[in-house]
């Protein structure tokens, strides 16, 4: 539901979670799970998002409340720097280093996703694969983390399945890309964790499973340093 311009966050006994460029909500049911409120917000309807969703710009409602939540997650569009739209001659904004320098006005933990293209612009990213998760997929996604949280690298299992061919069904023993405009959304919407979401969700979601792991370090901290935000 979008909500008015005017914002109040509601305190409930679960931490609060800002999920900015939220889209239709991959990262936020991971944080969800691992045991946040979440509000999400993105400049775009998102009628889809399964948590409380706010239209508005992202950076500029972080600059206003983000003080506000406890821990912020930001996916600045990642058009930029894919490969898929460079090849289109697609022109997209970089929000990359606006996100960060709003999110380090809050004072509060958060962490910035992004895909492999921007990885030069990222500060110490840590690489999640959907291999260290037991999902039948790949998907690699970096973050930096900032405002006094950390994220460890993690294992990284070697690719043992091959993938299919972008665009291309899913052969039996291949793992799908799920990128651009793939064959077998209901099979990636299993794969990925994500019954709710259609194509366009799909091929840019960030996996519940990454999330939950940042969520449950998110709050680990959380609780050891009494960061938690005054209502």
């Amino acid at each position: 539901m979008t909500q008015p311009a005017t914002f109040q966050r509601a305190r409930g006994r679960r931490p609060q979670l800002l999920d900015l460029f939220c889209c239709q909500g991959g990262a936020a049911k991971g944080y969800e799970d691992a045991g946040f409120d979440v509000t999400g917000v993105d400049k775009d309807p998102q009628p889809r998002y399964p948590y409380r969703f706010i239209q508005a710009d992202a950076i500029a409602f972080v600059l206003e409340h983000g003080a506000a939540f406890d821990f912020i997650h930001a996916s600045p569009p990642c058009q930029h720097d894919s490969a898929c739209q460079r090849i289109q001659a697609n022109d997209h904004p970089d929000l990359i280093a606006p996100t960060r320098a709003a999110l380090e006005t809050t004072g509060r933990p958060w962490v910035m996703e992004n895909v492999r293209g921007a990885v030069p612009k990222l500060r110490a990213p840590v690489m999640l694969c959907g291999q260290m998760f037991r999902l039948a997929n790949y998907r690699h996604r970096y973050f930096e983390a900032g405002g006094g949280f950390h994220l460890t690298q993690p294992g990284h299992p070697p690719h043992l399945v091959p993938q299919a061919k972008m665009g291309r069904p899913v052969p039996p023993g291949h793992y799908g890309q799920f990128v651009g405009n793939f064959s077998g959304v209901p099979l990636a919407r299993e794969v990925l964790g994500v019954p709710w979401m259609n194509r366009d969700g799909i091929r840019e979601c960030i996996p519940p499973a990454y999330a939950g792991h940042i969520g449950r370090a998110a709050l680990t901290l959380l609780a050891a340093t009494g960061l938690e935000a005054a209502a």
